[in-house]
């Protein structure tokens, strides 16, 4: 794989130790995680790293985006990273395209820049495919009870609707609501830098 391919993203960098933080007190010992959007691929390797009993599997439906996550995977030399997927979550039933249950799945930085129905989609998804132990992890901007954490998520909030009108920061109750009708409850919210949030879900006992 060339380097052209390897891409790397600011946020990706900087957001990597906060969420790492995270995953150590809520990730389980073994199995399969699935990220879903991996993007450039810098998450997969770093988590990958960090967890090597767990398989880590990335995905995205942008090749450019596969491309670059292969060229992380072959520079890590990680065996229990995996080769990218094309998945798309806005797809009905996607999640009969894996194999297995999935002990985690992951999704960092995506749902406000996708419709909601990508959303929407993985949480259906994560319901019929997480383990009885698994977990559903999202980072990124959320609204709570219908109000913006900062002022500077509005205005984020703002220019992703006028880029597209399906896109926008989600409201963290939606979300809940879509998971427990999945099966999922909230199992802890966590503050993170530069007002972003981490949601952790579970499976509803």
């Amino acid at each position: 794989m060339s380097g052209e391919a390897l891409a790397r993203a600011p946020a990706a960098a900087r957001n990597q130790a906060p969420i790492l933080a995270v995953l150590r007190r809520h990730l389980p010992d073994k199995g399969v995680a699935l990220e879903i959007a991996s993007g450039t691929g810098q998450h997969a390797a770093a988590f990958a790293g960090a967890f090597p009993e767990i398989d880590w599997q990335p995905s995205d439906p942008n090749p450019e985006a596969r491309h670059s996550i292969a060229a992380w995977r072959a520079q890590s030399n990680l065996t229990n990273l995996r080769a990218p997927l094309s998945i798309d979550v806005s797809n009905p039933d996607w999640e009969t395209a894996l194999p297995g249950q999935m002990a985690a799945i992951l999704c960092i930085n995506m749902i406000h820049i996708a419709p909601w129905a990508a959303g929407e989609g993985l949480i259906r998804g994560a319901g019929e495919i997480l383990s009885k132990t698994g977990l559903l992890f999202f980072y990124g901007p959320f609204r709570r009870d219908g109000s913006h954490t900062a002022p500077s998520n509005a205005e984020f909030d703002r220019a992703l609707r006028a880029q597209n009108p399906e896109w926008g920061v989600r409201d963290m109750e939606a979300v809940t609501e879509r998971a427990r009708a999945a099966g999922l409850e909230l199992a802890e919210t966590v503050a993170m830098p530069a007002n972003n949030l981490s949601l952790i879900f579970r499976r509803r006992a």
